[in-house]
């Protein structure tokens, strides 16, 4: 970990990075990731427990996100708390009545598997229990009335099991996948937010709290910039195990947090192995991993997207960092679907032509009429400004 300015306020001017690019591009995949939490294999969140600040022995933040970095916490299991709100349009209900329906049909889906179930956990506020024993047994199970999904992974197995269809999903891990693992745990956001600390980022340390019980030092980070839609990040740290206990994005516009993670409940004790043991219940409907590949896309399709995203390049610096690409299109399609598309956006022009802004309390979007993207934890004017500057 880099070396920080001073104790109270600091920026980090000397991050150890792979490259360049990808310190760049950090930079936006953090925003990205957060608004991808559906996606990850556990969500986790609460308010920090109002029972006083313990007092605690005086930190600065470096010795604060060093102890962070020196946390090897493996085992622990709890109740966790997400609650996102990106401010996304309302469709009335119409994008879960589509991915149910799809499943209904059989379209080659599951209520069981975890890319359509998680999803729940892009809005709203949501109780889960989590455990974990190491990089090979992890378990997360959403709570729902009177019914309940779970996410297992114990060895080479992933199963998951939606209680109230009473259907199973079975896939596997590899090496490769276990890497390119999505954020689990609040100390999984913790480290991609730290991956953006540079010398446009205030780092400090703002007193101490208390989260399940457990006393705690509260990082804050903030971009320095102005035209971030980023507020602040806050990082409720363990004191005596250095494990983010709480993960909270709060938005420049004020109001309530996009993303709030943490525990409710936790502890640090091996969790027992029959925790991650798991057989299919009797008549449960079982679908393997492989069977879900008649509802994905075209492999080929899939190919040229990647090969078209290959061309990211990235604007700016720091907060203030906009990605654009080519879609190869022409902005919205045409007819009605272009229409209901533009409908849940703003029409803005300038030097490069016309375009619509779609927004969350976050990220925002430009999709121009050539179908250059822009996107960005940035204001609507700093996409335009960008897109007039790349004409």
């Amino acid at each position: 970990m880099a070396p920080y300015e001073s104790d109270d306020n600091t920026t980090a001017g000397e991050v150890d990075e792979p490259s360049t690019a990808r310190r760049r591009a950090a930079r936006y995949v953090v925003p990205v990731t957060v608004m991808g939490v559906a996606a990850a294999t556990i969500g986790l969140v609460p308010a920090l427990a109002d029972s006083g600040d313990p007092d605690l022995p005086k930190i600065t933040a470096a010795q604060l996100i060093e102890k962070i970095a020196q946390s090897d916490v493996e085992q622990l299991s709890g109740t966790v708390k997400i609650s996102t709100d990106l401010g996304l349009p309302d469709l009335g209900g119409l994008e879960s009545s589509l991915a149910s329906g799809a499943v209904e049909r059989g379209e080659g889906g599951s209520s069981a598997d975890p890319s359509t179930k998680l999803t729940e956990l892009a809005s709203g506020t949501h109780t889960l229990r989590v455990a974990a024993d190491g990089p090979d047994r992890q378990k997360v199970s959403l709570l729902e009335d009177a019914a309940e999904y779970s996410l297992i992974h114990n060895g080479k197995d992933v199963w998951g099991y939606d209680s109230k269809s009473n259907e199973v999903y079975h896939g596997t891990v590899d090496e490769a996948g276990k890497e390119q693992k999505p954020p689990a745990t609040p100390k999984d956001f913790a480290e991609e937010a730290l991956k953006s600390v540079d010398d446009t980022t205030s780092v400090t340390v703002d007193g101490t709290a208390q989260v399940a019980g457990r006393d705690a030092y509260k990082l804050v980070v903030k971009p320095k910039q102005s035209g971030s839609t980023v507020g602040a990040i806050s990082i409720a740290v363990d004191h005596e195990t250095g494990t983010p206990l709480k993960f909270t994005l709060t938005p420049a516009s004020g109001g309530a947090a996009v993303v709030d993670v943490g525990f409710t409940k936790v502890s640090f004790d091996r969790p027992a192995a029959s925790t991650f043991d798991f057989s299919p219940p009797k008549g449960a409907k079982v679908t393997e991993e492989g069977e879900l590949d008649q509802g994905k896309p075209d492999p080929e399709a899939e190919k040229e997207l990647g090969e078209g995203l290959e061309g990211i390049k990235v604007l700016g610096e720091g907060w203030n960092s906009i990605a654009t690409f080519d879609t190869g299109g022409e902005g919205l399609p045409a007819g009605d679907a272009g229409g209901f598309l533009g409908s849940l956006g703003d029409q803005v022009k300038g030097d490069f032509g016309t375009g619509t802004v779609f927004s969350t309390r976050l990220v925002n979007a430009l999709l121009t009429e050539d179908g250059t993207v822009y996107v960005g934890a940035v204001t609507k004017d700093a996409l335009v400004k960008a897109a007039e500057e790349g004409k």
